[in-house]
């Protein structure tokens, strides 16, 4: 007997007419139902999001605060109940799954340091303009399988904060975290402030295109930000898209190639490689080429692979079939081609499973390189000319994270400023803060979340002009 969700509408738990199934990725079994909403479903949400927003937009912002604070503590003190669930939908291992969940919480809460600034453009004898970033509305967001948790949190903390309500909706690989918050939340805001709502494909083209949303904060691939924005232009909703990546790391012949290693692997390979800035080509000087390679296929044949539930297991499955069909489609290609590909160790024979694999200098127009994998296949690239290296790591579609490795940050820093992203990291990667806007260059993303930036994308400016007595 599968477990089931309710959806959080109007401060009430719901069900809808149908359901979808959950599967487990480390087995392939489904093991739980989420409802399935429907047009009729999300008219409801939004329209309790509308009732609330008028009263919530007029709440002190200290209030607004106050509350995103008690609902982190509320996930924090499921954090043990939360991380095990994760861990059957997502497929990721007890500790990194709890990190999350832990994160998530944390991040709320450190959006409620930050402050919506007036600005003022005008202080005369004649006058003060006063530039005021006001809510505005109701807020559609759309969350990926591969943080399921702490990217709705990344949407939840400034949409609520600035004075938005919010229509909220995880993926349908990954709802039950996110309907089960819904839950343990529902009574800290007022009723209709945050709706949560679950369903298949069909659920989101719906609310892109609804008419009662000023706003669409999506995370998710390139592929459907298109089609986002192009739902969004029929009405000029705002957007925000955070979207896919194809990163590239540079690694100089300076590097400790024994001290650097174990944190390119994870830089890569965190969370099965499912991280829309996890390192998707890694340009390594010629110098450095071989000892490095060699050290990174041994971590691979060294680090365990299997479901998340069992301990000691350090990388988990692939989430979702398709996407497992789609990554084991690329590594066919490169089979077919002749690529050399260095696998790790041995993984389950059931799930979503695909060996931690490297493929050894392939060609630069070779799919493993040109396409995102969002899967544990990282493509190692020779290099001898740093100008040559920009050039190749800058050749894409995407500009969203890089990063430089060298025993000379100056110089390291030099070559991230010529990069083609968002964010670069030098001698580090995988890392954000809630303070750091996150923002893609190219076909990358379009806005930007985090820190008071990303806080502003869920505003708008009104400027206010202050006429002054004469003296």
């Amino acid at each position: 007997m599968s477990e089931t969700f309710a959806m959080t509408i109007d401060g009430r738990a719901v069900s809808a007419a149908r359901t979808i199934d959950v599967r487990n990725p480390a087995t392939g079994e489904i093991f739980a139902a989420a409802p399935d909403a429907d047009a009729a479903d999300l008219d409801t949400a939004v329209a309790a999001a509308t009732r609330a927003f008028p009263a919530w937009r007029d709440t002190p912002i200290a209030e607004r605060k106050a509350a995103l604070a008690k609902a982190a503590d509320a996930i924090e003190a499921h954090a043990d109940e939360l991380a095990a669930l994760f861990v059957r939908e997502q497929g990721r291992p007890l500790p990194g799954a709890k990190m999350e969940i832990l994160g998530a919480a944390m991040w709320m809460k450190a959006t409620t340091m930050l402050d919506i600034p007036v600005d003022v453009t005008e202080d005369s004898d004649t006058r003060r303009i006063e530039v005021h970033h006001v809510p505005l509305g109701v807020v559609c967001g759309i969350v990926p399988w591969n943080f399921p948790v702490l990217l709705a949190a990344w949407k939840v903390g400034p949409a609520l904060m600035a004075g938005n309500t919010l229509v909220l909706k995880p993926s349908p690989f990954t709802p039950l975290c996110t309907l089960r918050i819904g839950e343990l939340i529902r009574d800290v805001f007022p009723a209709g402030v945050i709706n949560i709502i679950s369903g298949g494909d069909a659920l989101g083209p719906l609310m892109t295109a609804h008419p009662g949303f000023a706003k669409i904060s999506f995370t998710g691939s390139t592929a459907t930000g298109r089609r986002v924005m192009e739902s969004a232009a029929k009405d000029l909703k705002r957007i925000t898209l955070e979207l896919g990546g194809n990163d590239a790391a540079i690694v100089l012949p300076d590097v400790d190639v024994d001290a650097v290693a174990a944190q390119l692997f994870e830089g890569a390979f965190h969370n099965s490689a499912q991280v829309c800035v996890a390192t998707k080509r890694l340009y390594i000087h010629a110098d450095i080429y071989d000892a490095l390679r060699d050290r990174l296929h041994q971590l691979a044949k060294d680090l365990p692979v299997g479901d998340g539930a069992e301990q000691g297991n350090r990388y988990g499955p692939i989430q979702n079939e398709p996407q497992y069909r789609r990554v084991l489609a690329l590594l066919d290609d490169a089979r077919a081609n002749g690529l050399t590909l260095l696998e790790g160790g041995a993984v389950p024979d059931r799930g979503y499973f695909v060996p931690l694999t490297l493929v050894d200098n392939p060609p630069e127009d070779s799919r493993v390189v040109v396409e995102e994998a969002f899967g544990p296949v990282l493509p190692l690239l020779k290099f001898t000319d740093i100008d040559d290296v920009v050039a190749r790591a800058n050749d894409s579609d995407y500009g969203l994270a890089g990063a430089v490795w060298s025993g000379d940050v100056e110089a390291a820093t030099a070559i991230a400023h010529r990069l083609d992203t968002g964010t670069v990291w030098i001698n580090q990667n995988l890392q954000s803060t809630p303070f750091t806007p996150l923002a893609g260059a190219k076909q990358s993303g379009f806005g930007q979340e985090n820190g008071v930036p990303g806080l502003l994308e869920f505003t708008r400016p009104k400027a206010i002009f202050i006429p002054k007595a004469a003296r």
